[in-house]
C-alpha cells in the first residue's frame, strides 16, 4: 500500500532523529529519576491507549481512500471545480470528525496528494471547532441562544479562513 511507504531521501530523517532523542531522554530522566520515568512513560501509555481507536480509523480511511479513491475523483468533490460542494463537504466532515487533529493531518495530506484545495484543507481544520457530542453541554453552560449564534460564525470563519488560504497560494 502506497500510504505505509514512504520515500527515503536525504535529510528525511527527522523523525527517526526526534524519537531517538526522546528514547535518550528518558533514559536520562530514568538515571536521574526513574519515579517521574515512569510517570512519564505511564502518561504516555495512557495517551497512546486513548487515540488508539481514532489512529486505527485514520489509517483505515486512508487506505480506503487509497484504494477507491482516484486523483479525479477527489479533484472533482474536493479540487479546483467543486465549488460549493467541496466546502459543503469538508465543513461537514470537519464538523463530525473526532479525536485528536495530529491523527487526522496524514489523511487531509492525502488527500491534498490527490488534489483537495488547500483552503478546503483549512474548512476542515477549522470547523472541527464544533463538536456535536459536546454540543448539550455547551447549551447547558452557555444557553441555546449563544450555541446557535456561535455555530453558524464558525462555519461562516471556516469559509472566510478557507478563502484566505486560497488567495494567499494564487498571489505566490
Amino acid at each position: 500500500m502506497k500510504i505505509f511507504v514512504e520515500k527515503k531521501t536525504k535529510g528525511n530523517n527527522y523523525s527517526f532523529y526526534f524519537l531517538v532523542a526522546v528514547i535518550f531522554l528518558y533514559f536520562l530522566l530514568f538515571f536521574f529519576n526513574p519515579e517521574k520515568a515512569y510517570n512519564a512513560l505511564k502518561a504516555s501509555g495512557n495517551i497512546f491507549i486513548q487515540i488508539i481507536p481514532v489512529l486505527l480509523l485514520v489509517i483505515l480511511l486512508m487506505a480506503l481512500i487509497n484504494y477507491f479513491l482516484y486523483p479525479k475523483t477527489v479533484a472533482k468533490y474536493a479540487g479546483k471545480g467543486s465549488g460549493i460542494k467541496g466546502w459543503f463537504l469538508a465543513i461537514s466532515a470537519g464538523i463530525i470528525s473526532h479525536g485528536p487533529i495530529y491523527v487526522w493531518y496524514p489523511l487531509l495530506k492525502e488527500l491534498r496528494d490527490h488534489g483537495m484545495r488547500n483552503g478546503l484543507v483549512a474548512a476542515f481544520l477549522y470547523s472541527r471547532a464544533i463538536k456535536v457530542p459536546l454540543l448539550p453541554l455547551m447549551v447547558y453552560y452557555f444557553g441555546a441562544l449563544f450555541v446557535v449564534v456561535l455555530l453558524p460564525y464558525i462555519v461562516i470563519a471556516s469559509l472566510v479562513e478557507g478563502e484566505i488560504i486560497e488567495l494567499i497560494e494564487s498571489r505566490k
